[in-house]
Order: C-alpha cells, then structure tokens, then sequence
C-alpha cells in the first residue's frame, strides 16, 4: 500500500509543469497577437495629426496663461537683447508679486505708443494665419508689443541728469554700466540719456527705458503723451526672464545690482505701510477696552 507521500507530486515538478504550460499558451495566442500589432505600420502616421493638435492646443493654453515667447524686432534693448532674440515671457509672476524696479517687461502700447517698429501686414488669409500662428509661439514680431525696463514703479521721482549724468531714482544715482549699450566696435558706451527729464510717475504706471538709450522710443520721447511717457501697469503682458534663441545667447535676465539699492524703498513703501499702521492704530482701543473687561472684579 503506498503511502499518501510517495503518491503525492511534488512541488518542484508541479511549479514547473504549470509554468511549462502556461508557456505553451502564450507562445500561441500571444505570438498571434504580437503579429497582429507588428501588422501596423501605418497607426502613428494616424495618430500623428492628433498629436500635433493636441500639442498645439497646449501650447495655445500655455501661452494664454503662464508662459509666452516674444520675438524681438528691434534694437532698443541692445546689447541685453539682439533683434531676432526669443524670450519667454512669465505671465503669472505679476499676480504673485508687484512690479520690480530693473524687470524687463513686455507691454501693450496699442492705442497708447506709436509702434516702434513698422511691419508690412499680411495680404491675404493664408500669410494672416501663418503671422498669427507665428506671433502666438514667438517666431513673428508684433509690432503693438514692447520690451523695456523698468526705471521707475508707482510713487518714485525719476530725473536725468545729476552732476554726473546718471539717472537717480527718488534721489539715488543708478549705476547702469552692466545693461547700457556698448558698441561692440569702438567700445563706447550710451549716456544714461542724451536728453533731460524730470517726472513723478503716477499711481498704476510705469517709467521704462531701453538700455540702448540712444535708439529706444521709451518713456522720455511719450512725454507728450496723456500719462506723461508712462505706461499702465494693467497693460504689462509679464517679466521676461530668460533668452531661449539663438542658442548660443541663452541666458537668464536677472535684476541688476544697483536696483536693489536700499534707499529706493522709501517712495514706494510709504503708501502701501500706511493702511497697515492705520489698522494697528485702530485695534488699540479695542484691545484696552478688552483688557478692562477681563480685569474687573
């Protein structure tokens, strides 16, 4: 009589039988269905035009809301910015913090600044969609957008010149050596400015210059103009922050040095500080009156 051990399989051989088997099955209904996916070359070419829709829709819904490429078509910016340089302009950064002295801004001058430069436009539908197309990814120039720094935010004093031809910002000499165009062939470098000028910028508008002074339409030529060369802060696209194209001059666009200058802070801190110390004042008497209450016997 055999016992229940010597009748039993064993494991090992059990474990190998089932995988045994089971590879038999996926070599049949698996090779089958392997050939049948190898049997279609012809799906990505397919999938292809969703791809590219999907990308674009995406890209379109980027740009409208957090990031958007710029093309530069002028040389008001040299040698920070070339013409033909992209920039990826930040559009959210604005609804996190205000408005820094020494940004790089984009800005809608429509209705406002006569173009900067003139562009030919498109004749007929098929080049108006190619410019649209264009503008929206930052490889076609828009000629009612501009790029300039900013010199003097909300509240501040700007003046040209001092004793020694600088800037000053509510009476603090800029140093702008870094940023100021230098031409590249003789070495010289633009004045701050050639022309004097002396302004209080307004409540939600911006004093900008280029840093070739003596190329840029920037606030000192709009002087004219309703908002005395300003330009409202509700008509700033974003800060751009980075060069992307050419490659060779990828590079970051920080705030200079001498922006971050201490004195600068008193005009412009002075009207946000007063509401808040208003505030301070007033819950005084409630917090004596409070203190009186748990104090009585």
């Amino acid at each position: 009589m055999r016992s229940e051990a010597e009748g039993a399989v064993p494991e090992e051989e059990e474990t190998v039988d089932s995988a045994e088997e089971t590879a038999d099955d996926d070599s049949g209904d698996g090779s089958a269905d392997g050939e049948k996916k190898k049997k279609k070359p012809g799906s990505f070419w397919k999938e292809l035009p969703v791809l590219i829709v999907v990308a674009v829709v995406l890209a379109l819904v980027i740009k409208a809301f957090a990031v958007q490429a710029f093309y530069i078509p002028s040389g008001s910016m040299e040698n920070t910015l070339q013409i033909g340089d992209r920039v990826l302009v930040n559009k959210i950064v604005y609804h996190t913090r205000d408005i820094h002295r020494g940004d790089v801004v984009v800005f809608n001058g429509l209705d406002s600044w006569d173009p900067e430069t003139h562009i030919s436009k498109p004749t007929n539908p098929f080049s108006k969609a190619l410019r649209a197309v264009g503008t929206a990814f930052g490889v076609a120039p828009n000629e009612k957008d501009y790029i300039k720094r900013v010199i003097g935010i909300p509240g501040d004093h700007v003046h040209c010149c001092d004793a020694q031809g600088r800037v000053t910002v509510n009476g603090v000499p800029l140093s702008e050596k870094s940023y100021l165009y230098t031409d590249p062939v003789t070495h010289e470098q633009n004045k701050p400015s050639n022309e004097p000028f002396d302004a209080t910028v307004g409540k939600g508008q911006l004093w900008v210059m280029g840093d070739h002074r003596e190329l840029s339409y920037d606030s000192r030529s709009h002087r004219g103009d309703p908002g005395g060369g300003t330009i409202p802060t509700d008509r700033v696209i974003g800060r751009a922050f980075v060069i992307v194209w050419p490659l060779n001059r990828i590079d970051t666009l920080p705030i200079p040095d001498t922006f971050k200058q201490a004195g600068f802070k008193t005009a412009s801190m002075a009207a946000p500080a007063t509401p808040a110390a208003l505030g301070i004042i007033g819950t005084l008497p409630l917090a004596y009156l409070r203190r009186r209450k748990h104090h009585r016997p």
